[in-house]
């Protein structure tokens, strides 16, 4: 019984409580786990995104797997960062936070990573925006996946966004309709010292690059350039 009232009070708490800024070097790790995610998948061309998927991302978001029991009453499926393409490469990151209900696996458990790839310039602005929801404000469709997986598909006239789950070394496309994505801008601001810039401006490529955010930024792009020379575009 008292368990019981223990959640039952946890529930009725706004779930801004539970979404505080989180400190620098949990950050930081997180920008790692989502590099090795970005290397792991387009180091296996056969088996992750294909290279006309890459080839045409204007956004890159990546939610790496968290330990069991990160989320409160199954309500915050995760948090993870995001990355644009701009005029002169790929921008600094952005933390974001993805909310939504159960999908029919478990969103947080270890090994659990979701990526979400903008497509087209559409896609791009969904992603700018400070918040909105997979499916109603944003079209999206299950990403193909195999090198070969563009003669299969027609994701190119009907997504914004491509999204993958990974589980176990299995990447797979996934329907995310319903996902509500929003910018955490307490842990953006924490990680870049203070309020100084808007994730906008972040994202559109005004900010550097801190050192910490380097390798994931240049994981995506290196993949980015590289998938544009294999396809020969």
């Amino acid at each position: 019984m008292k368990k019981l009232l223990i959640l039952a009070c946890m529930a009725s708490m706004p779930l801004s409580m539970y979404a505080a800024a989180s400190d620098k070097a949990a950050l930081d790790e997180r920008l790692d786990k989502a590099k090795v995610v970005i290397d792991q998948i387009m180091s296996t061309p056969d088996k992750g995104v294909p290279d006309s998927v890459m080839r045409n991302a204007t956004c890159v978001a990546v939610v790496p797997s968290l330990k069991k029991g990160a989320f409160v009453i199954g309500a915050e499926y995760g948090q993870g960062v995001v990355t644009c393409k701009t005029r002169t490469g790929w921008s600094s990151p952005v933390f974001i936070r993805m909310v939504g209900g159960s999908y029919g696996f478990q969103i947080g458990a270890e090994g659990t990573d979701l990526v979400l790839i903008a497509v087209n310039q559409k896609g791009m602005q969904d992603l700018l925006k400070s918040k909105f929801k997979i499916g109603a404000d944003a079209s999206a469709v299950a990403g193909p996946v195999g090198r070969n997986a563009e003669a299969s598909t027609d994701w190119k006239m009907n997504a914004e966004l491509l999204t993958y789950s990974r589980s176990k070394g299995l990447l797979v496309g996934i329907n995310l309709d319903g996902v509500s994505v929003s910018q955490n801008t307490d842990d953006t601001d924490a990680f870049y010292g203070g309020a100084t810039q808007s994730p906008h401006a972040i994202l559109a490529g005004t900010v550097p690059a801190p050192p910490a955010a380097q390798p994931f930024v240049n994981t995506v792009a290196r993949f980015s350039q590289l998938s544009q020379e294999r396809t020969g575009r």
